[in-house]
């Protein structure tokens, strides 16, 4: 099962989330082909009512602790609420890499 599957997997059991997406975003980071260890994670869920975002990214990283902790090199996480999504359900997009490779892309 590949890591993105995994991922989604943990937080749709742990979350029940009305929206969920995992997307993986290794492509635009200094990695090999078929790499998975940068994903952008916007997760919907009712659990994030009345909580602060860093309870909800907290609660993320708890969740995927096996994955932090070996392939998954970073996450750029997306934590809201039903209400907070109807309101917007725009997730800004991620910015270009600016490491590994000296800074070019």
């Amino acid at each position: 099962m590949s890591i993105q599957q995994r991922i989604a997997d943990k937080l749709t059991a742990a979350l029940a989330p009305a929206h969920l997406e995992v997307e993986n975003e290794s492509h635009r980071h200094n990695t090999p082909p078929g790499a998975e260890s940068h994903f952008k994670i916007t997760v919907v869920a009712a659990a994030f009512a009345g909580q602060a975002p860093l309870a909800r990214h907290r609660r993320i990283y708890r969740l995927l602790a096996e994955e932090l902790d070996g392939p998954v090199h970073a996450l750029a996480l997306h934590a809201l609420s039903d209400d907070e999504w109807l309101q917007d359900p725009v997730v800004p997009g991620s910015p270009p890499c600016r490491g590994g490779d000296g800074g070019r892309g």
